[in-house]
């Protein structure tokens, strides 16, 4: 690890700022009650909010095409779902306006703000995230230079192209940027492949986590959370923030 010539740092989003799957399990929860409301034949087919999750699951497994599109995957297993229940299907464009709202209604864990308040005031910062997180509706865009969704861009991590784009975004060479994140194939070995510097986040099993055998030789940085990644950084022991969220 070379730390001391960090001049940049891009995050990871989901499970890296907060829990992808409690974000999307509350947003399938706000969609059911609407679809209960707006297309009451769905009470029968969709029983629970838990069965939205299902479908969508389902549809994936019908559509490896669209394995990226995390829109249509979504509008299309509500299609099916409107569908399946004899319901309008043009109520589908409005049902996901619904969920994507909601969807951004994101719960931070506890140790982000704070951190994510000193390191910007170190360092521009940039997230890059496969998914379709809006930072603005999150309320953390502040913080960031911008955000580079795959998408957006066309090309995903692991790709090098993603993380050398951001690089470029903030204006350091690959070396000097760190990249952050959850996923150790996505994050850690697409970043260190792309000649990045990387951090792998922990959060959970953080004494147990082990990459596979054989996968990297190169030296990357584990942490549990973010405030030990504003220690070895130089940030102090404890952090405190002075935003009010």
């Amino acid at each position: 690890m070379r730390l001391g010539k960090v001049s940049a740092i891009s995050f990871d989003l989901d499970d890296t700022l907060w829990s992808f799957r409690a974000a999307v399990e509350r947003a399938e929860a706000v969609l059911h009650a609407w679809l209960l409301e707006k297309a009451r034949g769905t009470a029968v087919t969709l029983p629970s909010w838990r069965a939205l999750g299902a479908l969508r699951d389902q549809y994936e497994r019908s559509r490896p095409d669209l394995a990226a599109n995390y829109r249509a995957l979504r509008l299309g297993s509500i299609r099916l779902a409107l569908q399946l229940a004899k319901e309008d299907v043009a109520l589908a464009e409005a049902a996901y306006t619904v969920f994507y709202s909601a969807r951004q209604k994101v719960e931070f864990y506890e140790d982000v703000w704070p951190a994510l308040t000193w390191l910007s005031a170190r360092f521009p910062l940039v997230a890059v995230t496969n998914g379709n997180a809006d930072l603005r509706l999150t309320g953390c865009s502040g913080f960031f230079r911008t955000v580079l969704t795959a998408d957006a861009f066309g090309y995903a991590k692991p790709d090098a192209s993603i993380f050398l784009e951001a690089a470029k975004i903030v204006g350091v060479q690959p070396e000097a940027l760190l990249h952050v994140g959850d996923d150790f194939d996505l994050d850690v070995l697409g970043s260190l492949n792309a000649g990045l510097q990387a951090a792998w986040i922990v959060r959970h099993g953080f004494s147990e986590a082990k990459a596979s055998t054989g996968k990297t030789s190169r030296w990357y940085l584990r942490i549990r959370d973010l405030s030990m990644l504003c220690r070895a950084l130089g940030g102090p022991l404890s952090l405190t923030s002075a935003t009010d969220r």
